[in-house]
């Protein structure tokens, strides 16, 4: 299977993203791509929660998820949203929400990012995301293009191994993992969890990104990445823009799972009173 992977800057303007996005998604079937993934906040990234507000709609009335199931129809192309702001969570707040798209321009599946990014990254930099976002609660994994069964996540959920077990113990063997990354954390973290997450599942690992210093001020780390099950970094798109492309061989899956059979050998380990 043939992927492709979006790197990109989104900026504050959803009309101006769903352009980008379907550029893309032009590119991609041009280039033999069965399925393009794209990262965290496709739609719109603006740390100003106010001037956002406006932008931000249901998934009915979302104008870059109507363009891509549009386009995907069109092109006959598969596509993975990494996420878009969705209004409609309960107490009034949004839902950061990766979208699978079929061929037909049909939404398949959807999952709502479970792990909210509460952090003090630095004395100059910290986030907040359930002061507006509230948290999903249901893993997902859907059949995609071929023989993938694709593993859904966004970004922070990547630090909760947890996660990424019960999608593999599901019958995922791709782990699509979307992101927005902070500079100082991709630069510590990024790479090492990427690749963690590939070989404790032995599944290839999917992870489109965010890159460069976006409008509303905020800098992403970028570095777009496709790592095969044995941990092996296939792609990595460093901080250019645009498409990157990797092709995916789920015999690489059965290989790894033989020679190490994670999956298999997981017990459930209870928690016994330790007497010392």
């Amino acid at each position: 299977m043939r992927i492709a992977l979006l790197q990109m800057c989104s900026g504050i303007d959803p009309v101006a993203n769903a352009a980008a996005l379907v550029d893309a998604m032009e590119q991609a079937k041009a280039a033999g791509a069965d399925i393009l993934f794209t990262p965290e906040m496709t739609g719109l990234i603006d740390r100003d929660r106010a001037r956002a507000a406006s932008n931000i709609a249901s998934m009915e009335d979302d104008v870059v998820l109507a363009v891509a199931r549009e386009t995907s129809a069109r092109l006959g192309q598969w596509v993975s949203i990494g996420s878009l702001a969705v209004a409609g969570a309960p107490a009034g707040k949004l839902s950061n929400r990766s979208v699978m798209i079929n061929p037909m321009g049909e939404v398949i599946a959807h999952y709502d990012k479970m792990h909210l990014f509460d952090v003090v990254v630095s004395a100059q930099e910290s986030w907040r995301e359930s002061a507006a976002y509230a948290a999903g609660d249901s893993p997902c994994v859907v059949a995609g293009p071929g023989d993938s069964r694709i593993g859904l996540s966004i970004c922070y959920d990547l630090r909760f191994p947890a996660l990424y077990a019960a999608l593999s113990r599901s019958g995922a063997n791709i782990l699509s993992i979307p992101a927005a990354f902070t500079i100082p954390t991709g630069e510590a973290h990024w790479h090492i969890l990427m690749r963690a997450r590939a070989i404790e599942n032995a599944c290839w690992v999917i992870a489109a990104a965010q890159c460069g210093l976006h409008e509303d001020g905020r800098s992403t780390y970028g570095h777009s990445l496709v790592i095969d099950p044995w941990g092996k970094i296939v792609l990595d798109m460093g901080d250019r823009l645009g498409l990157g492309f990797a092709d995916v061989d789920f015999t690489a899956v059965m290989e790894a799972r033989k020679r190490i059979p994670v999956i298999d050998h997981r017990r459930a380990i209870p928690m016994a009173e330790c007497l010392g």
